[in-house]
């Protein structure tokens, strides 16, 4: 079973690494691009480095809606190659790729019109369907269903009988985004990679016109790198033009970004066994299991505000209640809400007005010798990008270069999670932990989850849960620190857990335990303990005040009010 520890030595290591010999390709950004295009170079051979200002997944890649989908939308847009690139995708990862952290998830399509909408709606997703079995990874899933009112009421409860006239039933796949990041990350290092995390990018290096590596800043320790490398791959979403600038070319494409903002509500709001899909004036709203919450998303507006930290505003929050609420029998308020967040989609910037019009499709381009640009896409289709985008880098090494493997490259977890599944009673009577505690660790952290009861052994507290967040053992916050790269208590009560958003307090009755749980682990002190502990709180009321402001300009106000816990 291939594992590596992200661990502070780890990290120490990789970034002195990466400055005293050139690499084949340092990757710049640690989305799930990023992460992916260094796995699939790392896995081909390449000297591979990896960096990331701030922590893995900090953007886009942990504020998405948390689907591995073809997007079902996108037939109606006629576009099938996208469809069928992103049902292949799903299919891998189900059944191939990531089985511990991919999941089948159902979803209920509540018809408004008798007869017509029956057979095009219904005409549509028999074609995703069978676009999925075609591509001979869709076994995994089950067909859809057309259900009567009566049967779809049944199904879902929660839906007022005027809402719908009868209703499709079909499956699409989700998945934690953040921490499919950080597992990507260490299979790359897994594979040989050297990854580094809170380590940005000041400026490029170039011999004449050629990209030749990065200036990069350890915004923890405050040294500075000069990484070389032969060639170097800018993977940073929605800052691929702020980082195109650094070169001092003209970028051949632009990335805008459109907000999607989230809303996450206790599973008792909502009374149904399965998610819901909703047609809105713009898009469509998802309503997503999420263990013992629901998600309901998204927005899809344009935003030119700060990229680090966009902000869900009042509006934002009211436009989804409002469209959750015409189909609910009982509305949600805003008393329901736990939690709230923004991400931002990177998308191509093209002729149309609206962000929702706007192309999720990818590009790669080379726009200096020793460049490679990736952007745009989906989350789904992540690794296609990656490969596209290696595939553009060995173009411009003297090397003969193997064809990309990711098709067949587990990530770490996935070797023995199955068997490990199968025996989880047995391996809860041996932990003494309950089924439901190891089927959690399971679905978290596959075949890893054994390193996890490792830490439990050695200190049976740890195998206890958090006091105010019960869902997650203690054990947890210590392996993210020791093992996933997690070096702020932001880190892991925001993207290792969930716990910022699947709380009321939105974490902050967490944050004291949590942070003493990481000390050991990073050499904190009290001192740095209390700091850790106030940035969390101060984040927290500026994201309360932010969504509290009526407008888009007033919410990035509001939650620039608390800055981040090392200045960038």
């Amino acid at each position: 079973m291939r594992t590596a520890i992200l661990g502070p030595t780890q990290r120490a290591e990789s970034l002195a690494s990466m400055a005293e010999r050139e690499l084949d390709v340092l990757v710049v950004g640690g989305g799930v691009v990023g992460a992916g295009t260094a796995l699939d170079a790392a896995t081909r051979g390449l000297s591979t480095g990896l960096v990331e200002a701030r922590d893995w997944a900090s953007g886009t890649s942990s504020r998405s809606s948390k689907l591995i989908h073809g997007g079902l939308r996108y037939l109606e847009m006629l576009d099938f190659a996208l469809v069928r690139e992103a049902l292949k995708e799903r299919g891998l990862l189900l059944e191939r790729l990531a089985p511990h952290l991919v999941r089948p998830v159902p979803f209920l399509y509540p018809l408004q019109h008798k007869g017509w909408e029956r057979l095009y709606a219904g005409a549509g997703v028999a074609l995703y369907d069978a676009m999925s079995m075609a591509r001979g990874h869709g076994r995994g899933l089950p067909l859809h269903r057309h259900l009567s009112r009566r049967h779809a009421l049944r199904v879902a409860p929660c839906l007022k009988k005027e809402a719908l006239v009868g209703a499709l039933q079909y499956y699409d796949a989700q998945m934690d985004d953040a921490r499919f990041v950080a597992t990507l990350v260490r299979t790359a290092a897994a594979y040989g990679a050297k990854v580094a995390n809170r380590a940005r990018v000041t400026g490029f290096l170039r011999e004449g016109e050629r990209v030749v590596g990065a200036r990069v800043r350890d915004v923890e320790g405050g040294g500075e790198y000069e990484v070389r490398a032969q060639q170097v791959v800018n993977a940073t979403g929605v800052w691929t033009d702020d980082t195109q600038a650094m070169v001092g070319e003209r970028g051949q494409f632009h990335v805008r970004a459109s907000k999607g903002i989230h809303l996450v509500v206790p599973k008792d709001r909502i009374h149904s066994t399965t998610g819901l899909i909703l047609r809105t004036e713009k898009s469509v709203l998802f309503v997503i299991p999420w263990g013992r919450h629901w998600i309901v998303g998204t927005t899809d507006t344009d935003w030119d505000l700060d990229k680090a930290h966009p902000a869900a505003s009042s509006a934002d929050i009211d436009y989804l209640l409002e469209h959750v609420n015409s189909v609910l029998a009982v509305p949600l308020t805003r008393d329901d809400v736990e939690g709230v967040y923004a991400g931002l989609r990177p998308l191509l910037a093209g002729e149309s007005d609206a962000t929702s019009k706007l192309s999720r499709e990818h590009t790669v381009a080379h726009p200096v010798p020793g460049l490679v640009v990736v952007a745009g896409g989906k989350y789904t289709t992540y690794r296609v990008m990656a490969k596209d985008a290696v595939d553009a880098a060995v173009h411009g090494l003297d090397l003969r270069v193997a064809d990309c493997v990711t098709e067949d490259t587990p990530l770490v977890g996935a070797e023995g999670y199955r068997a490990l599944w199968n025996a989880r009673a047995r391996i809860a009577a041996r932990t003494g932990l309950h089924t439901v505690r190891v089927e959690h660790l399971l679905h978290r952290y596959g075949s890893m989850a054994e390193e996890v009861l490792e830490l439990i052994a050695s200190d049976p507290s740890l195998g206890e849960p958090l006091q105010a967040a019960d869902d997650y053992l203690r054990a947890e916050i210590t392996y993210a620190a020791s093992h996933e790269g997690a070096r702020h208590l932001d880190d892991v009560l925001t993207r290792r857990t969930r716990i910022s958003i699947e709380t009321f307090d939105r974490g902050t009755r967490s944050a004291r335990e949590a942070a003493e749980l990481m000390a050991p682990v990073l050499g904190w002190d009290e001192d740095r303990i209390e700091r850790e502990v106030e940035h969390y709180e101060k984040r927290v009321e500026a994201e309360r005040e932010s969504q509290r402001q009526p407008d888009d300009l007033t919410a990035d106000a509001a939650r620039l009010g608390a800055p981040d816990i090392v200045p960038l």
